[in-house]
Order: C-alpha cells, then structure tokens, then sequence
C-alpha cells in the first residue's frame, strides 16, 4: 500500500492502532500496547510509526507482538505544512489549558488518516500512545464509524466537542481518498490538526461515554464523573506521565503512578483497590 510498509500481515480482522512519532510516544505506546494485553484483547495490534523513530525505540513494541507499519506523512502542499508546523500552529491557537510537551509535533498528528489505507482489517479501534486501556474494549469494533467520545475535561459545556485519542473507524480507500482531497484546501487552518479535521469529516460522529475515553484532567476539575470501576480508556491528554520533572505531579500523582506500573509491571495492577478522587 502506497506510504505503508508493514512489518507482518494482519493476524485477524480488527486491530487496535497507534501512532508514534518519535522516542518519547514510543515508550508511550509501549505501555499502551502492555495495557491491551492484560485487557485480552483479541484483536491485533499496530503500531504506526513515522521516519523520526528509531529502530531500537520500536524493538519493545515488536516484543510484545505488535505489526510495526512505517508510515509517510501525508503529501500536503508546503503551504499547508508551514501554517500547521508546531511554531505556527501554537501562535495561532495556543493551548491555555494545558502544557504541550516540547516533544509534540502537530504536523505529524495528520498521518493518523492513514489508518484508513489498512483495509486488510475491517473494523480498527485508534488510540492515541498516551492512553492505557484499562478494562477490555473489544465491543467497539461492532460499533459503526465514527464514534468518539466528547473533549471532556473541564465542564459539561464541553460535550458538543469530540476528542480525536479513542475513535472507531472502517477502513476504505475510498474514504481515504476523500478525507485527502478535504484535508489540504488554500488557506484551510486545522487549529486542532486531526481532531478538527475529523469533526468536519464526520459531522454526526456517534458519541461514546467519557468513559472510553476518560481525559486525566477529569481528575481534578471533574472529580464527580471519575469511578475507577467504569474508565475503560484513561487518556493522558497535555503533559505526560513519564515527562521528568513533571508539571501537575502533585495533582496527577495516582494517575502518573499508575501508567508507570503498566510500563514497568509485569501483570496487570489491581484496579479494584484504586481510590477515587476526593
């Protein structure tokens, strides 16, 4: 497939993938990927990754089984590259809830939509690399395109945006095709890159529960839709939980110890005995 090149075939039907561009997603990723594992997923696992990873960076990924697919980025017009290259695209829209690690690229965000290049599966699951999967999700692959849970994290005003971390999708050339002739109009500015995209694309997205896609800032700005035993995806939105010295540490601490345990465990942790926020 053209600007795919792939490690394996697909071992089944449905597959969960991710992107990762560069070192730090990686390791991110890897505990994602150990997350999917202890959920029992039955489905296969992918891992996109573009030209600013390095091979021993993917050797932790390919361990625990996952199909390695390089990916090119998306052939867009130079201008189209520059008005959304990291410098410009945070003038333009800052992001003023959160920290933005130095490791974002948001250019490189766009790659994601070559997912529906992967027509070998017939039903995919994307997860950003800084979400765990805490409790088995396989039920989504049945659900149609698009569903995605809304940007929930600070108020209930929030739930008429979606966020792009957890979405399902059907992969179709065609649709590709489609999402490519859209994406890289004169002018066109995606202050959000592939969320906002995807939210044009599909218009009447299907919403999940915030539970499938549960923001970490929920946490402390929400603390009354938190119940550990209903988050099925935890997703470390803004700064990241291997980031040393950590921006939020105190606020986030559970949740940051938590994400380590799934990178440097061995089994699964116990969620029965994690608390709730006050």
């Amino acid at each position: 497939m053209e600007g795919l090149t792939a490690s394996r075939p697909a071992r089944a039907q449905t597959a969960y993938v991710t992107l990762v561009t560069n070192a730090d997603y990686a390791m991110g990723a890897t505990a994602l990927m150990k997350s999917l594992v202890w959920a029992g997923t039955q489905a296969d696992l992918v891992v996109m990754y573009t030209g600013g990873v390095a091979p021993e960076d993917l050797n932790p990924l390919e361990a625990l089984g996952a199909r390695l697919i390089q990916v090119a980025l998306l052939p867009t017009s130079d201008a189209f590259n520059e008005r959304h290259a990291r410098r410009n695209l945070h003038g333009a829209a800052p992001f003023t809830k959160g920290e933005k690690p130095s490791f974002h690229t948001p250019l490189d965000n766009f790659a994601k939509l070559r997912l529906w290049q992967m027509t070998d599966y017939s039903s995919v699951v994307f997860l950003d690399a800084d979400t765990l999967v805490l409790r088995n999700i396989d039920t989504l692959f049945a659900y149609p395109q698009f569903c995605a849970a809304p940007n929930v994290y600070e108020s209930l005003g929030d739930f008429h945006r979606m966020n792009s971390g957890v979405f399902t999708a059907r992969p179709s050339l065609q649709t590709y095709d489609s999402m490519l002739a859209q994406l890289d109009q004169p002018d066109v500015f995606w202050r959000r890159t592939d969320q906002t995209f995807l939210e044009h694309y599909f218009p009447d997205w299907h919403g999940l529960p915030v539970t499938y896609n549960m923001l970490q800032y929920v946490w402390f700005n929400m603390p009354q839709l938190w119940r550990w035993s209903s988050v099925k995806v935890l997703h470390y939105q803004y700064e990241k939980p291997w980031q040393d010295p950590h921006p939020k540490a105190a606020e986030l601490a559970p949740l940051i110890t938590l994400w380590h345990r799934y990178l440097d465990g061995k089994a699964a942790p116990d969620l029965d005995i994690l608390e709730n926020p006050a």
